[in-house]
């Protein structure tokens, strides 16, 4: 029983210490922070203007249109990045796969291109 709580030692050790580590730094910046509020730090901002209405109120969907267009295209590069690193092992098969759905991905981009969804007006 000795020699199992040696072994777990050093991992208690490590969680003691990130958790004092994570409570200073928590703490700190009530003790170090200057306070100096004014009313342009207590205002709210939305999305680059003032704020003219109730925060309740329904957004354009262009706002969702955007943020689901980059959901797809980060995507793209998280799949792009093991298929460049595996290149050398999955041949050609894996290759024209990877051309393909490049090609799909491109389609698609084309086709909200030409339907105006990228432009902001």
């Amino acid at each position: 029983m000795d020699a199992l709580l040696r072994e777990y030692l050093p991992i208690l050790l490590f969680l003691g210490l990130a958790i004092v580590l994570a409570l200073v730094m928590a703490l700190l910046p009530f003790v170090a922070a200057k306070r100096n509020p004014d009313p342009e730090k207590n205002s709210t901002y939305e999305c680059g203007f003032e704020p003219f209405s109730d925060s309740r109120r329904q957004f354009d969907v262009r706002f969702y249109l955007v943020a689901i267009l980059f959901i797809i295209f980060d995507l793209e590069v998280a799949f792009l990045f093991p298929w460049a690193v595996a290149l050398g092992d999955i041949g050609l098969l894996g290759f024209w796969s990877m051309v393909v759905f490049l090609g799909v991905l491109t389609v698609g981009f084309i086709y909200e291109w030409k339907k105006g969804a990228l432009e902001w007006e």
